[in-house]
């Protein structure tokens, strides 16, 4: 059986393991972002303005069975998430025009959630974001599932992994929070992430029930006092007064939905994923 052809929009990345993996299967990868130079040659090459209506000049005549909407705003502010979230993936849907793709998968954010007194969420959970981040992305999501296609919105925890060491460097800075009230932080390895939409891709292709939403997350929601303690002791930093606060609220995800569905994380806390960056 021919196995089929993904379209990865926004190949960053994220989205560039996505398709090393899906290459490694045999899958015909695409791969959409600005620049095109250094991408794996696995991946085929879309050189493509997601902002730009008109439809890219290299775009497949391969027909697209799927569709993974991967793309991040440039700066942190209201104009970028609407051009990144909203106007290109209705610019990507007018692209796919007359096509019927088996599967559009958007990628999404648990900041769609305003929940901050620790509470335990899931998909079912209210959504209610207080920020224009959450509001944005929501907004997107509903395009993605009206769009027409069969489509999954994946809320992913806060990436971490070789390329995204932000926590690590704040802790190297002498970064503490207060352990009280208790800041829950959520999280999942870049691995872990594309692992998730790989799985999720296999599963619509094998014919198998998806849902329409997931929350990408490991399984440890922890304090993020508690977070980084522990990195100050593998980095060997000694260990300060609280000098920060967070501010994106405090939440406990829940990735049960997923793993009722056979996904496992390869890190399946903070403690495994950290400790495989810094040693490498």
């Amino acid at each position: 059986m021919t196995l089929p052809c993904v379209l990865i929009a926004g190949c960053g990345d994220l989205g560039t393991r996505l398709g090393e993996r899906l290459a490694q299967q045999g899958w015909l990868v695409y791969g959409l972002r600005r620049h095109t130079e250094g991408l794996s040659s696995c991946i085929q090459p879309i050189s493509a303005d997601l902002s730009q209506a008109a439809l890219p000049a290299s775009w497949p005549q391969h027909p697209i069975d799927y569709v993974v909407y991967a793309a991040a705003a440039d700066q942190s502010d209201e104009v970028s998430y609407r051009r990144a979230y909203l106007e290109g993936l209705q610019h990507l849907l007018n692209w796919l025009k007359p096509q019927a793709v088996r599967r559009l998968i958007f990628v999404s954010s648990t900041s769609v959630y305003a929940q901050h007194q620790g509470e335990w969420v899931d998909e079912t959970s209210p959504t209610q974001p207080e920020r224009f981040s959450g509001r944005i992305l929501l907004e997107a999501e509903r395009l993605a599932l009206q769009s027409g296609h069969p489509a999954t919105a994946v809320r992913l925890a806060g990436l971490y992994g070789p390329k995204r060491t932000w926590l690590i460097r704040q802790v190297q800075q002498g970064y503490q929070v207060a352990s009280e009230p208790p800041q829950y932080s959520n999280r999942i390895h870049i691995d872990d992430a594309a692992g998730l939409l790989a799985f999720l891709l296999d599963r619509d292709q094998k014919g198998l029930v998806v849902a329409d939403c997931y929350l990408g997350t490991d399984d440890d929601p922890a304090p993020l006092d508690q977070v980084i303690r522990w990195l100050a002791q593998q980095l060997s930093i000694p260990e300060g007064a609280a000098t920060g606060s967070r501010s994106l609220g405090s939440k406990r995800c829940s990735n049960a939905r997923a793993r009722a569905q056979g996904w496992v994380p390869f890190y399946p806390s903070y403690q495994q994923g950290y400790q495989d960056v810094i040693s490498g």
